[in-house]
């Protein structure tokens, strides 16, 4: 059976000049929400309109519509992360490692769950740690624009750390400093070099 929803609006006046409000009827979320014809059609002034209170349902439906495919996709690019790279670059995570869980909040939290080999076999120290934890974070804030945040977990719980070194506890925002840029290539000279004559 489909869940009904209800909301009550009170109106006084004419349609140009006069102003009500609307309440939801089934939530309690909000009470009195001024309205009026102005709102609709001008400056809204601090009040709400239908097609406000319309556009925020449409943007819920469609959020929690796309919410599945974004964590399918997540997982996909976690995935590749584990596979590591195709070429002569050393990977960042154990290969056993395992996407446990993924999803990401309406606050842009993306909620990242590995197995507990995600954790073991790391080769060591706070860099190789930095370099494991931030190839996540960078890789997921700056291939989906919803996630501002990442939250690392092992097996669905929080921790601490991943080997001791970076702490994990919290989301993280992205540190695109770690990004390895390219050596600059030396400039031709477009005439030899003189030396000075002794």
């Amino acid at each position: 059976m489909a869940a009904v929803r209800t909301a009550t609006v009170t109106w006084s006046g004419d349609l140009a000049s006069g102003a009500g409000s609307v309440s939801a009827g089934s939530s309690d979320t909000f009470t009195d929400l001024p309205v009026s014809w102005a709102s609709r059609t001008e400056d809204a002034e601090g009040r709400t309109s239908p097609e406000e209170l319309l556009a925020a349902a449409h943007a819920s439906c469609y959020a929690m519509a796309f919410s599945g495919d974004l964590a399918r996709q997540l997982r996909t690019v976690i995935e590749e992360i584990i596979r590591g790279p195709a070429t002569g670059l050393l990977p960042t995570l154990s290969p056993q490692a395992r996407v446990v869980e993924v999803f990401v909040t309406a606050r842009g939290i993306a909620y990242v769950s590995l197995s507990k080999e995600a954790t073991q076999d790391m080769p060591g120290g706070s860099k190789a740690e930095l370099l494991t934890v931030y190839s996540l974070v960078n890789t997921v804030v700056a291939n989906f624009p919803a996630v501002a945040r990442v939250q690392l977990l092992v097996e669905d719980r929080p921790v601490d750390s991943f080997a001791g070194h970076i702490d994990v506890s919290r989301p993280l925002l992205p540190d695109m400093t770690l990004l390895a840029l390219p050596s600059p290539s030396p400039v031709a000279s477009a005439s030899p070099m003189v030396s000075p004559a002794p």
